[in-house]
């Protein structure tokens, strides 16, 4: 199968949570015999921070100006599938481009389905049609759950279906620990406004107090005013091949999700798979569905007091082990890059067949 996507960035994990995700995908998707085509826009922001050129078995079209896809169509829409995914700057065009020229199945991926929905009350969405979701074969969402109802009923979707987040277990796996990284409690993410509440309960007074204890944080964009504390350490923009290492260097790792996401539920952040990938083990803030990913107490602990936290720190080392080792478990079985490509192909291979169906209708 060939499949051409239109993407914000796989060439930069700079400050989104795309990027490795898609790389994930495609080396899966490209290890087992499939082509893949990602199409970028060459934005300045991504250039200053690119930190991949080449897709093995995959081809990254890095582009300027509109004009240099559409000199290239041909080779991009002779593709099986050709999806456009939500913050593709180029969505509405390239939207319109394979409504009228594409032969395969048209998909869309929302990657950030509960930030979408609670922006369709402010008006339009730049990366959706204005027309709404209804002229794609098949819109995936990062979403599961109640939002699937939601993309059918406020964007039009005709067949939905969630295609979740995922690892890639060669680049996030059990390393040696780095004295840089070295604590007991972790935090990997960009700064964002609305997760700062939770991330002031489950991390800032944590180390309130703890302050014996060693809190590292490593992110981009984060404010002078944070509420830093002396035994906070920051590492500002940990790149992914250092992420392994970044996680297990500490006893426990803090997943916090954003707001939006938190509300809608069965919205599992990247973050989560990666480091349970990784042998660490992971508490959590709560929300709907999260234990159709990691059973709780088993698999992940969950928190939604800085006392859960501080006694999930006081936990003993082996019943830790045990808990990550089950996470890690899971992880390989249910929810791996190669997994997810898999599932993805199928979802392409029913909707085919669904518009084969229609169209001899």
């Amino acid at each position: 199968m060939k499949l051409a996507i239109f993407g914000l960035t796989v060439s930069s994990s700079w400050g989104n949570g795309h990027a490795t995700l898609w790389r994930g995908l495609i080396r899966a998707l490209a290890a087992q015999g499939h082509e893949v085509v990602f199409v970028e826009r060459d934005l300045p922001w991504y250039a200053e921070h690119r930190d991949l050129t080449e897709l093995p078995g995959a081809r990254l079209l890095l582009h300027s100006d509109w004009q240099d896809v559409l000199d290239q169509r041909r080779d991009i829409l002779d593709a099986d599938a050709v999806m456009v995914t939500s913050y593709c700057p180029d969505a509405r065009a390239a939207t319109r481009l394979i409504e009228d020229e594409a032969q395969g199945v048209r998909l869309f991926y929302d990657l950030d389905t509960p930030v979408t929905l609670a922006a369709m009350d402010g008006g339009e969405i730049a990366y959706y049609p204005a027309e709404g979701l209804g002229g794609f074969d098949l819109v995936l969402s990062y979403t599961g759950g109640p939002a699937l109802e939601a993309l059918r009923q406020c964007a039009g979707a005709k067949r939905v279906a969630p295609l979740y987040g995922h690892v890639d277990p060669t680049a996030h796996r059990p390393v040696a620990p780095m004295d840089m990284f070295r604590g007991d409690l972790s935090y990997l993410g960009t700064y964002a406004a609305d997760r700062q509440p939770v991330l002031d309960e489950l991390f800032l007074q944590p180390a309130a107090g703890a302050p014996d204890r060693r809190f590292v944080l490593g992110g981009s964009s984060y404010p002078v005013d944070f509420g830093w504390r002396p035994n906070i350490f920051f590492m500002n923009h940990v790149a992914p091949p250092h992420h392994p290492a970044f996680f297990c260097s500490s006893r426990l790792t803090l997943n916090v999700t954003r707001r939006d996401m938190a509300a809608m539920g069965w919205c599992p952040s990247g973050r989560l798979f990666e480091a349970a990938a990784c042998g660490v083990p992971i508490v959590s803030d709560s929300w709907d569905g999260l234990d159709h990913f990691f059973a709780p107490d088993e698999e992940i602990i969950l928190a939604n007091r800085a006392e859960d936290v501080l006694a999930a720190l006081s936990l003993a080392d082996t019943e830790l082990s045990r808990i990550a080792r089950r996470a890690r478990d899971r992880v390989l079985a249910e929810h791996s890059s190669a997994v997810r490509a898999q599932e993805l192909v199928s979802l392409i291979e029913q909707a085919r067949c669904t518009s084969h169906v229609v169209a001899a209708a």
